[in-house]
């Protein structure tokens, strides 16, 4: 590992295209932390993201001394360390179900976005493209219970989704709106939040964009 320079604030090294590196900003913006956001080119990263990552991957979170470089352990960590507005709740049965929920995220629907993105075979993109469109509408329903993901208040499981269902239109995946009036209120009420829109990349941007 080379040297790697200190630097006086944390440092975020950040794809602006990437839904994992979206879901830390949001709670970097939601925190409203100091932080230096360096949008890396993922085909031309910095000599620095080596020196920091062993993986040599985004996103990396430095801060001081600390380096992390798994997009969950970010946010906790960065829960943790500013605890103002918490977003994973207290209580320890509260907590494991709000990990679990994020876990089912990254299993049932973060993994298709990542096969539709990189995956060469258009019968697997369709089909990925297909059991994300029927996992969202399958669980629509169950945001006529509360505002927000299993939650009356925001919390890190929304910042692991709302970045896939941001990118919905861009990964060709159409959730018909009659079917899923529920599902629509509730991105509808993520995508206004102040962070939100503050944690979007212009790439990210650009994806909503008529």
């Amino acid at each position: 590992m080379g040297v790697i320079a200190k630097r006086s604030s944390m440092t975020f090294f950040s794809d602006g295209e990437d839904h994992y590196s979206h879901r830390v900003r949001i709670v970097l913006a939601e925190k409203a932390v100091t932080v230096d956001i360096i949008d890396v080119d993922p085909f031309n990263k910095p000599d620095e993201l080596a020196d920091v990552n062993p993986y040599n991957e985004l996103p990396a979170l430095v801060d001081r001394d600390l380096v992390l470089y798994e997009p969950n352990v970010m946010m906790e960590y960065l829960d943790e360390r500013f605890p103002h507005p918490p977003l994973l709740p207290v209580y320890p049965v509260a907590r494991a179900e709000s990990r679990l929920f994020m876990y089912r995220i990254q299993r049932d629907w973060a993994k298709l976005v990542d096969l539709i993105l990189s995956s060469k075979d258009k019968e697997a993109v369709a089909q990925a493209q297909k059991e994300l469109r029927e996992g969202l509408l399958n669980v629509a329903p169950i945001f006529e219970e509360k505002p927000y993901f299993m939650s009356d208040e925001f919390t890190i499981v929304d910042c692991c989704l709302a970045p896939i269902l941001w990118r919905l239109p861009a990964l060709g995946v159409d959730i018909p709106k009659e079917q899923a009036k529920a599902l629509y209120k509730y991105m509808d009420l993520v995508f206004a939040r102040e962070s939100f829109q503050e944690s979007l990349s212009e790439a990210e941007q650009e994806m909503r964009l008529d």
